[in-house]
């Protein structure tokens, strides 16, 4: 055995005795008072300290099997969390042990940023740093543009619009959402938001075009932020979901659809942010709102890994791999630039591109 396919992901608490040490992880030197903690173990205690991520990437792992076997890539897959078990050194670890040579990282987070990217590849530094005779890692690139991961959101959204009220379908908004940053960690480029903005508006576009396209109607757009966490000082990027929601209402328009073209999976983020809170505001409101899902394990989804891995293993150059939208697909090898870690830190196995 050489080589295999290496899950990479966020991880969550899986039982009450489990939230609060899995948030000291995620918020490990960053001088996050106790009473924020309560506060967001509280969303987790909502569901009974149950993140749903870790079975919905069990669900994937599984789903990556059958395809890669189905595909006549004999692949192993194995899986690890940067906040909770497994963690990216078991991983490492039993890919040692199994003599793996050669990892290739898929990561469930789908834009350039430094949480969504370079902070993984400094995980995946320290975790080979940690363990002796770790295989070489190779990260598979960004994939927000593949139809394999838009294509499903168009789906969802078309589904989504069905479930409003017939008054509301043909006028509603669609509300594209993800994950809100502080400026200094989504700036790649520049200018705020940089990369990671850009590529979101690329997806948003995607999906609303394709939309527009099969109902013979346009639909108008907006991309907004959620999960918000900073002090209020900090410039983080703007809207939030529901304050925008209340922007909606108070314009006239008769209803909404939020489509969290930001995750892969309907974890904690979508669930509660969304389906809770916003939902809530929505209700306040009396905005009719429904949300699109996530693709999970949609077979075009999953058949999208084992055609990001095929482009690795065969060569297939970036101008002919397959990509919607104005940006194309991105080059394998991050720059040394790209999503520079804000404090300064950088493993030294992270200092060039793993791959």
């Amino acid at each position: 055995m050489t080589d295999a396919l290496l899950l990479v992901s966020f991880g969550g608490p899986e039982g009450p005795d489990d939230v609060l040490p899995f948030l000291q992880n995620v918020t490990r030197g960053k001088d996050i008072p106790p009473d924020r903690l309560a506060v967001v173990g509280a969303h987790y205690f909502h569901f009974g300290g149950v993140s749903p991520i870790n079975e919905q990437n069990r669900a994937l792992r599984g789903a990556l099997e059958s395809a890669l076997a189905a595909a006549g890539r004999d692949l192993p897959v194995y899986w690890g969390n940067r906040n909770w078990d497994p963690l990216l050194t078991d991983a490492m670890r039993r890919m040692a042990d199994d003599g793996v040579t050669c990892a290739y990282a898929f990561f469930t987070s789908a834009y350039s940023s430094y949480s969504g990217c370079r902070q993984y590849r400094e995980n995946l530094a320290e975790a080979s740093e940690a363990v002796a005779g770790s295989p070489r890692v190779e990260r598979l690139g960004p994939y927000f543009n593949h139809p394999g991961f838009v294509m499903p959101f168009v789906d969802s959204t078309l589904a989504a619009l069905a479930r409003l009220p017939d008054g509301a379908a043909a006028a509603a908004r669609l509300v594209f959402t993800t994950h809100s940053l502080p400026h200094v960690l989504a700036d790649s480029s520049g200018t705020a938001g940089g990369a990671y903005v850009a590529q979101h508006l690329d997806t948003a576009a995607l999906v609303a075009g394709a939309v527009s396209e099969r109902v013979g109607r346009r639909y108008e757009w907006d991309l907004v932020y959620q999960s918000r966490s900073g002090p209020p000082t900090q410039p983080w990027l703007e809207p939030d979901v529901g304050d925008h929601l209340e922007s909606l209402h108070a314009a006239g328009v008769p209803g909404a659809v939020l489509v969290p073209i930001g995750f892969v999976s309907d974890h904690m983020e979508v669930v509660w942010d969304l389906d809770t809170q916003a939902q809530e505001r929505a209700d306040e409101l009396g905005l009719p709102v429904t949300r699109a899902a996530t693709p999970g394990t949609d077979p075009r989804f999953v058949a999208m890994v084992v055609d990001l891995l095929g482009e690795r293993l065969d060569g297939v150059p970036v101008g002919r791999r397959r990509r919607l939208g104005a940006l194309g697909a991105a080059p394998d090898r991050c720059g040394a630039d790209c999503c520079p870690n804000p404090r300064g830190r950088l493993p030294a196995l992270a200092q060039t591109p793993p791959d």
